[in-house]
């Protein structure tokens, strides 16, 4: 099946098609999304009313990751993902590798302060242990 799509001088917003080629899980994600400049179109952020056209580029920022798509075909009604793919060329990069994201040392949210034990081993795990001379005391 494919997605019908609208006429030739029809136009699409760009949180409808973002939310109906499934980018977005809610049109108000979409909504909410370009208006805090997390969604570009052909480099420049745009506002949830943009109309969108074949061949446009769009960059969108979906939790902490970025994709990179380009407009097909237009279409407002929300879609099978099978279809989707069928209204976009999805240009985005890989996602990291999980063991090279493991490796990023992350501090649990409300820890507070490190402490002077922590600050010393993430610098060492960092490698910005400096080797002190003899006599001299260590910069705070």
């Amino acid at each position: 099946m494919t997605p019908a799509p609208l006429s030739t001088t029809a136009q699409a917003r760009v949180d409808a098609w973002t939310w109906a080629v499934r980018i977005f899980k809610t049109r108000s994600a979409a909504a909410a999304a370009c208006r805090s400049g997390h969604v570009r179109v052909n480099g420049v952020p745009v506002k949830p009313a943009h109309s969108l056209k074949p061949g446009d580029e769009i960059r969108v920022r979906v939790n902490g990751i970025e994709r990179i798509v380009i407009v097909e075909q237009l279409i407002t009604k929300r879609v099978g993902a099978a279809v989707a793919v069928q209204c976009m060329i999805d240009k985005s990069p890989p996602p990291p590798d999980p063991q090279l994201t493991a490796l990023i040392p992350r501090r649990d949210r409300g820890a507070g302060r490190p402490t002077k034990r922590e600050r010393r081993e993430t610098d060492k795990l960092l490698g910005r242990d400096l080797p002190r001379l003899p006599g001299t005391s260590a910069p705070d």
